[in-house]
């Protein structure tokens, strides 16, 4: 894997991620207007990250393709990966960031409550309502191993719960836009925020 670090001033990162079985590349700019240029071969996480571009103001590009003939799933996971790797790139040292953000999101007759901390330890709790198990032919469960990658190697701590709501298109549609707009306040700078965000004086 390859990665161009961000600078302070330039909350940039562009990475490729290259296996046997996936090849990924990814630009980010935490600092763009939510512009999406997105294609991994999976139509329904195509749509959740052109959701996750928009509502964070994330510019994203993420190009992929992967063994898609034996499942989604190497291709979903790794996306995941690669778009945490390019996250903890784009924030650097983290400096100056509001550090925390929160979304409780409606959409129709669903809510999601989305919190998020940039603090630098990986966790994941997702609870969804919806027992529903595909939409079409996608799995849903593998929107369970997206996030956990993207919190992994994004290094944040990330609940996320659909609280109610019966259409799982809408359920998995508000959680990538309460992540998005959870995002968008935690990579936010902060002028009052001097040096890293915690007590310790790292993340």
């Amino acid at each position: 894997m390859t990665a161009t670090p961000a600078t302070p001033s330039h909350r940039t990162a562009t990475l490729q991620r290259n296996t046997r079985e996936t090849q990924i590349a990814i630009t980010l700019d935490l600092d763009g207007t939510g512009a999406a240029d997105i294609s991994t071969g999976v139509p329904f996480l195509d749509h959740m990250l052109e959701l996750l571009a928009k509502h964070s103001l994330i510019d994203m590009t993420i190009h992929a393709t992967g063994d898609l003939a034996v499942d989604d799933h190497h291709t979903v996971e790794d996306t995941g990966l690669a778009l945490g790797d390019a996250l903890a790139q784009a924030l650097g040292d983290r400096a100056g960031i509001e550090r925390y953000g929160f979304s409780l999101l409606p959409m129709d007759e669903t809510l999601a409550r989305v919190a998020i901390d940039l603090g630098g330890r990986p966790y994941l709790v997702l609870n969804m309502a919806t027992r529903a198990r595909y939409i079409k032919r996608f799995q849903l469960s593998l929107l369970h191993e997206f996030l956990r990658a993207f919190a992994t190697q994004g290094r944040l701590n990330l609940h996320a719960a659909q609280l109610y709501g019966a259409d799982p298109h809408h359920a998995y549609e508000a959680i990538f836009k309460g992540l998005a707009r959870a995002l968008r306040v935690a990579v936010a700078r902060n002028p009052r925020v001097r040096g890293i965000p915690s007590s310790k004086g790292m993340l």
